[in-house]
Protein backbone atom coordinates (compact mmCIF):
# COMPACT_ATOMS: atom_id res chain seq x y z
CA UNK A 1 0.00 0.00 0.00
CA UNK A 2 1.35 3.44 -0.92
CA UNK A 3 0.46 6.95 0.15
CA UNK A 4 -0.28 9.75 -2.31
CA UNK A 5 0.39 13.31 -1.18
CA UNK A 6 -1.55 15.96 -3.05
CA UNK A 7 -1.83 19.66 -2.14
CA UNK A 8 -5.16 21.29 -2.90
CA UNK A 9 -7.35 24.16 -1.81
CA UNK A 10 -10.98 25.15 -2.29
CA UNK A 11 -11.95 28.26 -4.18
CA UNK A 12 -15.40 29.83 -4.24
CA UNK A 13 -16.40 30.96 -7.72
CA UNK A 14 -19.31 32.96 -9.00
CA UNK A 15 -22.76 31.86 -7.92
CA UNK A 16 -21.30 30.17 -4.82
CA UNK A 17 -19.76 27.18 -6.60
CA UNK A 18 -16.83 25.64 -4.78
CA UNK A 19 -13.98 24.32 -6.90
CA UNK A 20 -11.07 22.22 -5.78
CA UNK A 21 -7.79 23.57 -7.13
CA UNK A 22 -4.43 21.88 -7.05
CA UNK A 23 -1.56 23.45 -5.18
CA UNK A 24 -1.42 25.61 -2.11
CA UNK A 25 -3.94 28.36 -1.45
CA UNK A 26 -2.95 31.82 -2.72
CA UNK A 27 -1.64 34.39 -0.26
CA UNK A 28 -4.37 36.34 1.51
CA UNK A 29 -5.28 39.80 0.22
CA UNK A 30 -3.07 42.39 1.88
CA UNK A 31 -4.09 45.53 0.02
CA UNK A 32 -3.68 47.43 -3.19
CA UNK A 33 -1.40 50.17 -4.38
CA UNK A 34 -3.14 53.54 -3.99
CA UNK A 35 -4.45 55.02 -7.24
CA UNK A 36 -2.51 58.25 -6.71
CA UNK A 37 0.72 56.23 -6.45
CA UNK A 38 -0.03 54.57 -9.79
CA UNK A 39 -0.77 57.96 -11.37
CA UNK A 40 2.47 59.43 -10.01
CA UNK A 41 4.48 56.55 -11.46
CA UNK A 42 2.64 56.96 -14.75
CA UNK A 43 3.46 60.68 -14.88
CA UNK A 44 7.14 59.94 -14.32
CA UNK A 45 7.08 57.24 -17.02
CA UNK A 46 5.35 59.60 -19.47
CA UNK A 47 7.93 62.31 -18.76
CA UNK A 48 10.74 59.85 -19.52
CA UNK A 49 9.05 58.81 -22.78
CA UNK A 50 8.91 62.46 -23.85
CA UNK A 51 12.50 63.18 -22.79
CA UNK A 52 13.80 60.10 -24.65
CA UNK A 53 11.91 61.13 -27.78
CA UNK A 54 9.76 57.99 -27.88
CA UNK A 55 6.71 60.27 -28.06
CA UNK A 56 6.65 63.90 -29.12
CA UNK A 57 3.98 65.43 -26.89
CA UNK A 58 0.93 64.90 -24.69
CA UNK A 59 -1.27 64.38 -27.74
CA UNK A 60 0.83 61.33 -28.70
CA UNK A 61 0.50 59.97 -25.17
CA UNK A 62 -3.26 60.49 -25.27
CA UNK A 63 -3.57 58.64 -28.57
CA UNK A 64 -1.43 55.75 -27.34
CA UNK A 65 -3.32 55.49 -24.04
CA UNK A 66 -6.78 55.95 -25.58
CA UNK A 67 -7.53 58.85 -23.22
CA UNK A 68 -8.13 62.54 -23.71
CA UNK A 69 -5.36 65.11 -23.82
CA UNK A 70 -6.99 66.74 -20.81
CA UNK A 71 -6.53 63.53 -18.79
CA UNK A 72 -2.86 63.36 -19.76
CA UNK A 73 -2.48 67.00 -18.69
CA UNK A 74 -4.08 66.17 -15.32
CA UNK A 75 -1.72 63.25 -14.76
CA UNK A 76 1.31 65.27 -15.81
CA UNK A 77 0.25 67.98 -13.35
CA UNK A 78 1.57 65.70 -10.60
CA UNK A 79 5.07 66.59 -11.81
CA UNK A 80 4.43 70.14 -10.52
CA UNK A 81 4.54 68.82 -6.96
CA UNK A 82 7.65 69.24 -4.85
CA UNK A 83 10.03 66.33 -5.28
CA UNK A 84 9.69 65.20 -1.65
CA UNK A 85 5.89 65.11 -2.02
CA UNK A 86 6.29 63.05 -5.20
CA UNK A 87 8.49 60.64 -3.27
CA UNK A 88 5.97 60.41 -0.42
CA UNK A 89 3.25 59.61 -2.95
CA UNK A 90 5.34 56.89 -4.59
CA UNK A 91 5.93 55.18 -1.24
CA UNK A 92 2.43 55.38 0.23
CA UNK A 93 1.44 52.17 2.04
CA UNK A 94 -1.00 49.77 0.43
CA UNK A 95 -4.66 50.39 1.18
CA UNK A 96 -6.74 47.57 2.59
CA UNK A 97 -10.12 49.26 2.50
CA UNK A 98 -11.53 52.53 1.32
CA UNK A 99 -10.11 54.69 -1.40
CA UNK A 100 -7.10 56.17 0.38
CA UNK A 101 -5.86 59.60 -0.62
CA UNK A 102 -8.03 61.55 -3.05
CA UNK A 103 -6.33 62.00 -6.40
CA UNK A 104 -8.48 65.06 -7.02
CA UNK A 105 -7.16 66.87 -3.94
CA UNK A 106 -3.55 66.01 -4.73
CA UNK A 107 -3.96 67.14 -8.35
CA UNK A 108 -5.22 70.48 -6.99
CA UNK A 109 -2.02 70.78 -4.95
CA UNK A 110 -0.05 70.75 -8.20
CA UNK A 111 -1.61 74.11 -9.08
CA UNK A 112 0.09 75.72 -6.07
CA UNK A 113 3.28 77.30 -7.39
CA UNK A 114 5.09 77.73 -4.05
CA UNK A 115 6.57 74.40 -2.94
CA UNK A 116 6.64 75.50 0.72
CA UNK A 117 2.89 76.09 0.55
CA UNK A 118 2.46 72.70 -1.16
CA UNK A 119 4.33 71.06 1.70
CA UNK A 120 2.06 72.74 4.28
CA UNK A 121 -1.05 71.55 2.43
CA UNK A 122 0.45 68.06 2.04
CA UNK A 123 1.19 67.79 5.78
CA UNK A 124 -2.33 68.93 6.70
CA UNK A 125 -3.82 66.53 4.20
CA UNK A 126 -1.74 63.57 5.42
CA UNK A 127 -2.70 64.37 9.02
CA UNK A 128 -6.39 64.58 8.12
CA UNK A 129 -6.38 61.31 6.18
CA UNK A 130 -4.43 59.45 8.90
CA UNK A 131 -7.24 60.07 11.42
Amino acid sequence: MSTVVFNFHCKTQSQGRIRIRKGNAPEPFIGTTPRITKLMALALKFEKLIQDGDVTDYADLARLGHVTRARITQIMGLLNLASDIQEDILFLPQTTKGRGLSAREILKMGAIVDWQEQRKVWERYKTFVAK
